[in-house]
Parts: structure tokens; C-alpha cells; sequence
């Protein structure tokens, strides 16, 4: 296997672990919308990793999508708005998991953060499948 294609291949599984994060965000969004955000920056932050990982560039152990984003737009400049958007869910990553979260989301917020997520992943996809 060249490295390309080893790249290639931690990079699908990478956006396998998104995709199952999106199908968990979409069936939560109404029953629990504070479970739903959470999976939602997890499948945003899971596609910025894999885009990553195919352009080999190491990245931190973080959930920070203004990070991982600005390592993306480096790359691809065109991900940069997209990667903008995609920061309003950083909160959802710790925030709203505990017994401290300020507020609960509601299912509106919830279908946000979903369409936001599922942009991410599709833009990396088709980027990925170039």
C-alpha cells in the first residue's frame, strides 16, 4: 500500500466515524437536542481530521473547529467560510454535556447545528473524492 493510499484509507474511516456521528445528531435532534449538538461537532470536527489526515498534516488532540478549520483553509482556501460557520459548534463539544451547561438547546438549534455538520462533511467528502 503507498502512503497515498494508506492516507486515503485512515481518512474514510475518519469520515465513516463522522457519518455515524450525523445519523446520531439527526435521530437525537428532537428527543434530545442537547445530545444532538454534541454529535453534530463531532462529525464537523471527525471531517475536518480526515481531511487532514489524507493531506498528511498532523493535528493536535483537540475539539476546536477554529483550529482544525484554519489547518483546512490552509489547505484549501475555499473551506475557510465554511470553517467559519462550523466554529458556532464548539461549545457543543463540552458546554452542554455537563450539569453546568447555561441553557438546554431546543430542537431548532439542534437542526442548525445538523445542516452545519452535514455541510462540513460534504464539502470534505467530495473535496476527498477528487
Amino acid at each position: 500500500m503507498t502512503p497515498e493510499q494508506s492516507r486515503r484509507e485512515e481518512a474514510t474511516r475518519w469520515l465513516a466515524q463522522a457519518g455515524k456521528d450525523l445519523n446520531a445528531a439527526r435521530l437525537l435532534a428532537s428527543p434530545e437536542p442537547s445530545r444532538s449538538v454534541f454529535h453534530s461537532q463531532q462529525a464537523a470536527e471527525k471531517a475536518a481530521k480526515g481531511f487532514l489526515t489524507f493531506h498528511d498534516v498532523p493535528f493536535r488532540k483537540t475539539h476546536d473547529l477554529n483550529e482544525l478549520g484554519g489547518q483546512c483553509a490552509a489547505l484549501n482556501p475555499s473551506l475557510a467560510p465554511l470553517f467559519k460557520d462550523a466554529s458556532d459548534l464548539n461549545d457543543y463539544a463540552i458546554v452542554f454535556r455537563y450539569l453546568d451547561a447555561p441553557r438546554e438547546p431546543d430542537e431548532r438549534e439542534a437542526m442548525v447545528a445538523l445542516e452545519t455538520a452535514k455541510r462540513v462533511f460534504e464539502e470534505v467528502s467530495d473535496l476527498l473524492a477528487k
